[in-house]
């Protein structure tokens, strides 16, 4: 077998992995496991523009993990490129990654005006992509040749996450793409591995551990608490998929059970709407408890308090409603969308509370809010920040050291003969690698970006 890395090798975002093999009749075959846009810089950016080191129309078939734009971003220009083969993923997944590439054609098109670079991809690449996405089921094995099968498992990261085990060569390989935290609100857990002789296993929380699921209704109840009590205004930048979803519902669940306020709550990313759309749509894939199954209206991600702002012109009107109020709004980065507007009009006030509850790479704007910055600069202007700012870690949608550790320990007892670790900054992944050779005594490689490996 060879695998090669052509994205998220000693970075978080990119995700993109070439794994070649031959059948039961010595034919070469190779794949991709997830194509994914570098987050972090402008999508015209260099690294997204860079050619794959590969030939896009040799690949047989791709593989999609999750929605996530860092995980399907560049499958359009893949596309274009030249690849005709089929790009399967759940039935959820293709929903909302054809949710997550319309908006990120369009974000595309405006960046590329204004960094005057050509765009990524054209929007018939777009389309062509969509015709050649076919939806399966998890646990269905996808046979592709003679001696090699494919089969999705539930990660329990988002609605239609999954990790992808290769069968190939008297081997198997398991891609994590990236796993769920424990204890997730709405999602079925992740599911165990049964056997694997190699993984290409996610690194973004490796080097820490979260904050026990608990905490995470009490914090965030604090932090409403706190920001009525100071008639301010809570903003919670959040990511569309899953995070937005999973606020929703323990904010629903609070209202329910505990708060009993009037104060307005705006929903203000469109992108956020359309997928809490398709998250009722699929809510068979989810889980709920037993306590929100009482909820008159049967719809676990909406409430009375709560304000879709879809418009332009709705999302300016939150200007005018009077504090205490809570805005959710994208991007979950603060690198971009409708959060920055807010931003610079609120983080100036003590009385205001900027709450993340989501994994802020470096070089965002988020990353240095986390890290205490008195001051950001937001389209050219610098901003004070005054608010408060504080994280709620149980609320992230990617599994820590413990978590991640306990599932590379396959059901039949045997460790894995050799772990690569991608999607995460070089300090998380060697902090997880001199973990990972210490508990579990077995290799642990740590890939550079387009290095060749094989075994």
């Amino acid at each position: 077998m060879k695998l090669s890395f052509h994205g998220a090798a000693r970075e978080v975002t990119g995700s993109c992995h070439r794994l070649e093999f031959l059948d039961a009749n010595k034919k070469s075959h190779a794949i991709l496991l997830d194509c994914g846009m570098f987050q972090g810089e402008h999508m015209c950016g260099d690294k997204n523009m860079t050619p794959f080191g590969f030939d896009a129309s040799a690949i047989e078939a791709v593989f999609i993990s999750h929605p996530h734009a860092d995980h399907t971003g560049r499958l359009p220009k893949l596309v274009k490129e030249g690849f005709t083969g089929p790009i399967y993923m759940v039935e959820p997944c293709a929903g909302l990654a054809k949710l997550v590439l319309e908006d990120a054609h369009h974000i595309m098109q405006e960046e590329s005006e204004k960094c005057g670079s050509s765009v990524l991809y054209e929007m018939e690449d777009l389309t062509s992509t969509f015709e050649q996405v076919k939806t399966v089921s998890y646990h269905e094995h996808i046979e592709l040749a003679s001696g090699i099968t494919v089969v999705f498992h539930e990660a329990g990261h988002v609605l239609g996450s999954s990790y992808i085990s290769v069968d190939a060569e008297g081997k198997r390989v398991v891609f994590s793409g990236d796993i769920g935290n424990d204890d997730v609100p709405i999602l079925p857990d992740t599911e165990p591995i049964s056997h694997a002789d190699v993984v290409i296993c996610e690194s973004t929380y490796g080097h820490r551990e979260h904050e026990g699921a608990n905490t995470r209704g009490d914090k965030l109840r604090e932090a409403i608490q706190d920001i009525i009590k100071q008639r301010g205004v809570l903003m919670i930048p959040a990511f569309s998929i899953e995070r937005t979803q999973e606020l929703l519902y323990e904010i629903n669940k609070l209202l329910l059970e505990e708060l009993h306020t009037k104060l307005p709550i705006f929903l203000d990313s469109p992108m956020a709407i359309k997928a809490t759309a398709l998250y009722r749509h699929f809510k068979n894939f989810l889980k709920f408890d037993e306590s929100i199954l009482k909820d008159p209206d049967k719809d676990f991600f909406s409430f009375p308090n709560l304000r879709e702002t879809l418009s332009v012109a709705e999302s300016k009107s939150i200007n005018d409603a009077v504090p205490p109020k809570i805005i959710i709004a994208g991007s979950g980065m603060m690198s971009g969308g409708r959060i920055m507007h807010h931003l610079i009009r609120y983080l100036p006030d003590k009385n205001n509370r900027l709450l993340i509850i989501g994994y802020q790479a470096q070089g965002t704007i988020g990353r240095r809010l986390y890290e205490g910055a008195k001051k950001v600069r937001i389209f050219g202007e610098d901003v004070e920040v005054h608010a408060q700012v504080s994280a709620i870690g149980a609320f992230s949608a990617h599994a820590d050291m413990n978590k991640l550790t306990r599932w590379l320990k396959p059901e039949d007892g045997k460790i894995p003969q050799k772990i690569f670790l991608v999607h995460g900054d070089p300090e998380a992944k060697e902090v997880f690698a001199t973990h990972l050779r210490h508990t579990l005594q077995t290799e642990v490689v740590v890939p550079e970006y387009q290095s060749i490996h094989e075994w």
